[in-house]
């Protein structure tokens, strides 16, 4: 008989070592999914998702089993590469006016960008941001249901942003061609 993820969690937050790492190990690959899709990094995502599961203890005594375990975790997800994108536009704000070394740096972030893959460029060119990330969540196979209860807001707001993105998208396409 396979444990549930909730049980696992609620285990996990009453303290089992064991639960935590088989927990983790069901979890980690489709957090670093998502981590991926939202930051458009590996290196972010891997760092995303090593600060998410070194606070997970701690964010566990707080899991009321109320959600989907998985539901739940994106939500960390998402929150945490927000506050992530927060804080790179904060730097870059003080950053300005750094001279030559900030333009350098600059310029190899577009670089390594341009050769990114068409999808991956066109998704973080979505924008608002909650564009991209309802697109990363139900392209990772959730529920509009789902994918409601991650964003707070509703089911109706989900498909409007589906709809917006997919235009986008299209005319980001066209105009390449």
């Amino acid at each position: 008989m396979t444990v549930s993820d909730k049980d696992l969690a609620l285990a996990a937050a009453n303290g089992d070592r064991q639960a935590f790492a088989a927990l983790l190990n069901r979890v980690y690959d489709p957090m670093f999914r998502l981590a991926f899709r939202l930051t458009g990094s590996k290196a972010e995502a891997e760092d995303l998702v090593q600060d998410i599961c070194a606070a997970l203890p701690a964010k566990l005594s707080r899991f009321r089993g109320e959600a989907k375990v998985m539901t739940w975790l994106y939500r960390i997800v998402v929150n945490a590469a927000r506050d992530r994108f927060r804080r790179r536009a904060s730097h870059a704000k003080a950053a300005e006016g750094w001279g030559d070394w900030e333009i350098a740096r600059r310029a190899v972030e577009e670089e390594q960008a341009e050769r990114a893959d068409w999808l991956r460029l066109a998704m973080n060119a979505l924008t608002p941001p909650e564009l991209r990330e309802t697109l990363v969540l139900i392209l990772d196979g959730l529920s509009h249901a789902e994918v409601a209860e991650i964003l707070g807001v509703s089911e109706g707001t989900i498909s409007w942003r589906i709809s917006e993105a997919k235009k986008k998208l299209k005319a980001m396409k066209e105009a390449e061609a």
